[in-house]
């Protein structure tokens, strides 16, 4: 869409953290109880770091990830909610970030290849902060970690 700025993917590493010391609950749309997948691993670091993790998955097979209740939709979550985490095709981002706006969500954060210029602009007007084209797990200890450029290979 020509009308549509694209949307910034080089994040302020303050922008980041600050998102991630403010957020509390976060919904994952596209959540898995596969534990190979990489939405499992995420999930559960998060969990582990102390955040409030709502799994969505539409199939009803999948009742709970980690003890925690599995969502259907952004829609059916019965608390508020303050990230929505999308770990689906970037085809379907534009909807969720409909859903978010919907459930007044305050960020929409697209997991590693999950972006939409459309999607952010949509969001971003609605003033949710957004965040495309990232892992919050590997956000969250990037301040840690330090590369030593120097060592000999």
């Amino acid at each position: 869409m020509s009308d549509v700025i694209a949307h910034r993917y080089d994040y302020d590493q303050a922008y980041l953290s600050g998102i991630l010391r403010e957020v509390k609950t976060i919904a994952m749309v596209g959540a898995s109880a596969d534990k190979t997948k990489f939405s499992y691993g995420v999930l559960r670091v998060l969990h582990e770091t102390g955040y409030d993790m709502i799994p969505v998955n539409p199939n009803p097979r999948v009742t709970e990830i980690r003890g925690l209740k599995v969502y259907r939709s952004l829609a059916e979550i019965d608390r508020p909610v303050d990230m929505v985490e999308v770990f689906r095709p970037k085809e379907e981002l534009y909807g969720i970030a409909e859903q978010a706006i919907a459930i007044g969500a305050k960020v929409l954060w697209g997991q590693i290849g999950v972006y939409d210029d459309r999607a952010a602009a949509l969001a971003e007007e609605a003033g949710l902060k957004v965040v495309m084209d990232r892992c919050p797990k590997i956000e969250l200890f990037r301040p840690f970690w330090k590369p030593r450029l120097d060592l000999k290979i």
